[in-house]
């Protein structure tokens, strides 16, 4: 796209451009209605077993998918040419196809326990069936790319025979597979549609009800008072506000849609060239997904997978997203020293005192989701807390108080703002099917681990390549499916703690949207921006670089997720990273005192990285490299000021 073009786009027609999830129709009269009372009964249903206790695991998933194809294939139209604002009838009847497979494990449960694998012919067409049908759903909702990476899963699982080598395997009957992937919980059902249809969905409704009490206005105000004023403010405002919202929120591109109309802007306002202005909301917005307490779906399934509670996997993520973040803010504040950027003058920004008093209180229910998490709740309890929370929060001052249609309203946004994660679950859960089926996840990690010759470093690489190329086109939940199943088992064999191995996996599902070729949430930012796409892709990578070494670090220096580690050991490691991370933010903007030469850059970077590195001697290298390097800057810089006076 031109970047002519890219300037007259609105930030919402940015999001529909490049988050292709944003394409639903907007619908009234009659078919409006009937997709709001879906909607409504949808979360309902989700509300009730949320209450009153889940049902069986097929039939809380198969409901749950059920209402997913009906809103999908209502909302979603089948050619991308086609209307907005009028339905087709062809939608209408896969929504009812899609709808009925998913009933039919409801409506003949007792039928299906006492077979117990002895499938009928008519189980067979069902299944086969439903499963074609998440696959249109999901091209309709999150595009090809993944769509291609189950097909190929699904066609190895029925060519197994004629793979060489390590890759063969026996084969499934065409029957067999589609019972296993539609009638099982280890297809279609399987964990990935398990958290989608209990936590995922509480969350995303909780994320709703934020937005609606006007918390995300909060944080960019607050951001806006607490580093406007400073040298480069509105794109430390970008950095801080998008972590805020990240707290709350699991996209992106979304990320970047809501901030970036206000702050992208601003910073090109100040004087930040486009380019630079769009990957800073854009690296800032993408590490949303690792900023705790409210994380990337993702990061709901790897609690299950690896078997430990949700609150640990939030813990282990308090340290490096506070590295990434500190290495973007870092980067941004070197960048407006070296162009003598200042900030916006304090008497126009709002008083961070005032705010508080004003609107304060809508942070409440994000302290108290922690608090929960902390206490041993469930994050499906702690969720649901949340929300009844936010609503009340929001009532305590009339300015910020919610109306009995914007409660309803939330109802119906939480139920369709989690259709793109809940599709993208349910075809992780055919990838996952064959996974199991044939066992092609051991013999990837197995693969993996003879290519790297049974060394680490090569293996995290090739685990960081194949997360990096899944993220091309694959949604971080479906990314973080496939890497947990065929890299991390691999990391794990090397003596890596699993919850390390699986953090390594999600942080580079996530980092691929600021990854070129295929960014999309710098693609996004460069929408708003008015840039170049790819100028602002690779601007973006080169701020996100701590999203690159922090993975490294913590599978080394597991501490840093606060595995098996004392409060000295967790506070060492942090600070001699943060330290590193200081050289290479330097190193990437080539400016500390005055601009870098090479050989300047060399030394922050490589005395940088070796401070992020664990160990002793790597800490005593790395920070002797960065003391001669900022000692020469300091000289250099001297000799500036006095030749210019």
């Amino acid at each position: 796209m031109s970047e002519e073009k890219m300037r007259e786009l609105s930030a919402e027609e940015v999001m529909a451009k490049f988050d292709k999830e944003s394409g639903k129709r907007e619908l009234g009269g009659i078919w409006g209605k009937v997709i709001a009372g879906f909607c409504i009964l949808f979360a309902v249903f989700q509300l009730y077993t949320a209450v009153f206790g889940v049902l069986d695991a097929h039939l809380q998933r198969a409901i749950h998918l059920a209402f997913g194809m009906l809103l999908i294939f209502l909302l979603y139209p089948t050619r991308g040419s086609w209307s907005r604002k009028s339905m087709n009838y062809f939608d209408v009847a896969c929504a009812v196809i899609g709808a009925a497979c998913a009933l039919y494990i409801v409506v003949f449960y007792d039928d299906l326990v006492l077979r117990a694998g002895m499938n009928n012919s008519v189980d067979f067409a069902v299944g086969m069936l439903g499963t074609l049908m998440v696959f249109e759903a999901a091209r309709r909702v999150v595009g090809w790319p993944m769509i291609t990476v189950a097909l190929v899963f699904l066609i190895y699982a029925f060519a197994g025979p004629y793979f060489p080598g390590i890759l063969a395997h026996r084969g499934v009957e065409l029957q067999e597979m589609f019972d296993h992937l539609f009638f099982t919980t280890e297809g279609i059902f399987g964990v990935p549609m398990g958290v989608s249809s209990t936590f995922i969905y509480l969350f995303i409704l909780f994320g709703a009800y934020l937005e609606a009490t006007g918390l995300g206005k909060f944080f960019i105000d607050i951001a806006n008072a607490i580093a406007g004023w400073a040298a480069g403010g509105p794109a430390k405002v970008a950095v801080l506000s998008s972590g805020l919202m990240g707290t709350v929120s699991g996209s992106s591109v979304g990320n970047v849609a809501g901030t970036g109309a206000f702050t992208i802007p601003m910073m090109k306002k100040l004087g930040y060239s486009a380019p630079f202005a769009g990957a800073v909301e854009a690296a800032a917005s993408t590490g949303g997904q690792l900023m705790p307490p409210v994380m990337g779906a993702a990061a709901f399934l790897m609690a299950e997978f690896v078997g430990v509670p949700y609150f640990d996997v939030v813990k282990a993520a308090v340290i490096p997203a506070a590295l990434y973040y500190i290495g973007v803010w870092l980067c941004v504040h070197y960048e407006a020293k070296k162009f003598g950027l200042k900030g916006v003058p304090r008497d126009e920004l709002p008083s961070p005192k005032k705010l508080f008093v004003e609107k304060g209180h809508l942070a409440i229910p994000l302290v108290a989701i922690v608090y929960l998490l902390v206490t041993g709740y469930t994050p499906m309890r702690a969720a649901l807390a949340a929300i009844v929370l936010s609503i009340a929060c929001a009532c305590l001052r009339k300015s910020t108080r919610i109306s009995p249609k914007q409660i309803v309203d939330g109802l119906i946004e939480g139920s369709k703002g989690v259709l793109g994660v809940l599709i993208a679950c349910a075809t992780a859960g055919i990838i996952i099917g064959v996974v199991t089926k044939t066992g092609v996840g051991l013999k990837i990690a197995t693969a993996l681990l003879d290519l790297a010759g049974g060394h680490l470093l090569p293996a995290m690489f090739f685990t960081m390549l194949t997360s990096l190329l899944l993220g091309m086109g694959v949604p971080t939940t479906a990314n973080y499916v496939i890497t947990s199943t065929i890299a991390a088992p691999a990391l794990v064999q090397m003596n890596v703690p699993v919850l390390a191995a699986h953090m390594f996996a999600f942080y580079f599902g996530i980092v691929a949207d600021v990854t070129p070729p295929v960014a999309l949430a710098a693609y996004a930012g460069a929408g708003i921006a008015g840039a170049n796409p790819m100028k602002t892709g690779v601007t973006a990578a080169k701020l996100a670089i701590a999203a690159f070494i922090v993975p490294y670090i913590f599978v080394l220096s597991p501490e840093l997720l606060m595995i098996d580690a004392t409060l000295f050991t967790i506070i060492f490691s942090s600070v001699t990273a943060i330290l590193g991370m200081w050289g290479v933010a330097v190193a990437m903007i080539g400016y500390c005192q005055t601009n870098l030469n090479i050989a300047q850059k060399l030394l922050f970077l490589v005395g940088g990285i070796s401070m992020i590195i664990p160990g002793m001697v790597t800490d005593t290298v790395g920070l002797g490299l960065m003391v001669v390097a900022f000692m020469w800057q300091r000289y250099v810089a001297q000799l500036e000021k006095k030749y210019n006076k």
